[in-house]
């Protein structure tokens, strides 16, 4: 079952060597680690900031509900989740997924499960600032809730 330990919603940076040493060890069940770690992307320049709001209790619950499915589902030995709110500039790390699994495949699955869901359904909500003076609210992406299908039971 999630955890404090498996899912954390927070303002602060993270360092995703710090999390990932030791991640794992110590499981004679496990034979796979995998990460990921998402950054904000300016594609063309003209992003100043990003902004990422969410409702605490909520969003900690939803996050956590996600991470038990795949631990379940995956039969995984370990997961983490860490995903930021508040303002960001390019460059920052938004979010972080890392998985631990008796099988390489398995590890890999849970971790694009996991940030398909972050990306398309996790209650966070999005606002990009342009250096420009402009915002603009990100909605989501038609290949993002494509991505998601996939994990349909």
């Amino acid at each position: 079952m999630a955890d404090q330990n498996h899912v954390r919603v927070q303002a602060e940076e993270f360092d995703p060597s710090a999390e990932l040493r030791g991640f794992g060890r110590g499981r004679k069940n496990v034979g796979a680690v995998v990460s990921f770690t998402g950054i904000v992307r300016d594609d063309d320049g003209s992003l100043d900031r990003m902004e990422i709001e969410h409702y605490p209790g909520m969003t900690q619950k939803a996050v956590a509900a996600i991470v038990d499915e795949a631990i379940t589902r995956w039969e995984l030995g370990q997961c983490l989740v860490i995903h930021r709110y508040g303002p960001m500039r390019p460059g920052d790390q938004i979010m972080m997924v890392a998985t631990a699994a008796k099988h390489r495949v398995a590890a890999f699955e849970a971790a694009e499960y996991l940030m398909d869901y972050l990306k398309s359904r996790a209650p966070f909500w999005k606002k990009e600032f342009t250096k420009a003076g402009k915002t603009a609210w990100v909605d989501a992406k038609v290949n993002d809730e494509d991505a998601l299908k996939r994990w349909a039971r």
